[in-house]
């Protein structure tokens, strides 16, 4: 039987004390799970605030907290030219955003960065490549797992990101009513014992099944869940257990596909102007938790915000998430060779919002619907799909 999030709590707390208070400019958890150790940690590595190592018992993953996701890539928000890609990743990097996520599904992003990484390798220091992080995702269909799929599965992605080992591999699960996540998972565990993975991470987990999944050993050091100024669901249930167990979060959704910027500022909805699946996606966040009119206000209080510190409301928007418990980085959708968001990903980590600023964000946010009670738990909104 699984132990509540409370029951493991009141159980783990004199450990968990002990070695927060020996760990030095750290904030450092460690969990007995089973009959393993699970010892994960989040160090900030620069006065900016611009870096942060996950970490998991010997190993560890240095990322920047604003991270490019590369989703846009697979279709849908305009034709993206594979050259001018790449020339644009060189670019983010070039400013200091040197980690970037994806998956195995996003169309040509794992070859993409394959490219890119390459073109790095020849035209960069050995010291500049240490600083390039590629996330990617291992979302297989609801199929019986077997250790030889997840291995083609894993060298699909090592062959096309042209690299040795994944520096994380975030695991996603369609359907928990069909068994077979934990098994890939420890399947996953074995290669990354062969070098094939550096770090296992997870994907759109809920609380429950991400307890479980460290009850059993494995050694997780993140979950990529749904997270914005309107969607707090994260810091309800699933921060608790990640401030215990040293699990992160990386967070998604958080500019809601630029549902929160100036561009929809004093706009009236109109659904058919909202024709990307991102857009499409966050739009459905916004109808659970109020309406167009409320999001309206929250838009004028955020762009006072930004306006007072001499920043964008996308800026402020992915700060306030920041800034929010257990929370280790913030991916932020890039169209490469479209268009550029570098000069407002960078002032991300200078903005510091003061309490004025985050008590009106709260006042407007406390008048929608308690987006846990609409939706459920992170990552509920992919079930059965």
């Amino acid at each position: 039987m699984l132990m509540s999030v409370h029951s493991v709590f009141a159980t783990n707390l004199a450990t968990t004390l002990s070695c927060r208070l020996n760990a030095s400019n750290m904030n450092v958890s460690r969990r007995r799970i089973g009959s393993s150790f699970v010892n994960c940690s989040l160090e900030k590595t620069t006065e900016a605030d611009r870096l942060v190592k996950l970490k998991n018992g010997n190993e560890s993953l240095e990322i920047c907290r604003v991270i490019n996701g590369m989703c846009q890539t697979g279709g849908g928000w305009g034709k993206i030219d594979q050259n001018d890609a790449v020339e644009a990743m060189i670019r983010y990097a070039d400013a200091g955003l040197t980690t970037f996520d994806m998956a195995d599904h996003y169309g040509p992003a794992e070859d993409i960065y394959g490219i890119f990484i390459n073109k790095v390798r020849q035209e960069r220091p050995p010291e500049y490549l240490e600083n390039i992080k590629g996330l990617t995702k291992w979302v297989p269909p609801p199929v019986k797992i077997t250790r030889s799929y997840v291995r083609e599965s894993i060298e699909k992605s090592l062959k096309r990101m042209d690299v040795a080992s994944l520096d994380m591999l975030q695991f996603h699960w369609w359907d928990y009513a069909i068994d077979g996540y934990l098994d890939a998972l420890k399947h996953l565990t074995d290669l990354k014992g062969e070098g094939k993975i550096k770090n296992i991470a997870l994907t759109n987990f809920d609380t429950e099944r991400l307890e479980q999944i460290l009850e059993n050993g494995i050694p997780v050091v993140s979950n990529q869940v749904q997270h914005s100024i309107i969607d707090m669901r994260p810091q309800q249930r699933m921060a608790q257990l990640c401030k215990l167990s040293g699990v992160k979060l990386i967070t998604y959704g958080t500019v809601m596909g630029g549902l929160l910027s100036e561009k929809y500022l004093d706009t009236n909805l109109d659904r058919t102007h909202l024709n990307n699946p991102s857009l499409q996606k966050y739009i459905t966040t916004v109808d659970a938790w109020g309406d167009w009119d409320l999001f309206q206000v929250l838009l004028r209080t955020m762009k006072s915000i930004a306006t007072k510190h001499g920043v964008s409301i996308p800026t402020v928007g992915v700060r306030y998430v920041l800034d929010q418990s257990e929370v280790a980085g913030s991916i932020i959708g890039v169209r490469l060779g479209l268009t550029d968001h570098i000069e407002d990903a960078n002032a991300i980590f200078s903005l510091v919002l003061d309490d004025e600023d985050v008590n009106s964000i709260q006042e407007v946010t406390k008048k929608g619907k308690d987006l846990l009670q609409v939706i459920g738990d992170c990552g509920d909104e992919y079930r059965h799909i």
